[in-house]
């Protein structure tokens, strides 16, 4: 009834992702090549995620 006051999960989800890209960044900036690999993968999962939303919308 007030599915207009949720909030998108495609753009939560975003933001998530931008956010660990981020941390994966500074992480390899700061030489810390095995936590950049963990983020990068948390990160692909999010994406997947993103992308499984997006093909439902359609």
């Amino acid at each position: 009834m007030l599915g207009f006051l949720k909030g998108d999960p495609k753009k939560k989800l975003q933001k998530q992702y931008e956010a660990k890209l981020a941390k994966a960044l500074d992480a390899q900036r700061n030489g810390d090549l095995r936590t950049h690999g963990t983020l990068m993968e948390e990160a692909e999962k999010i994406y997947a995620e993103i992308q499984r939303l997006s093909s439902q919308e359609k």
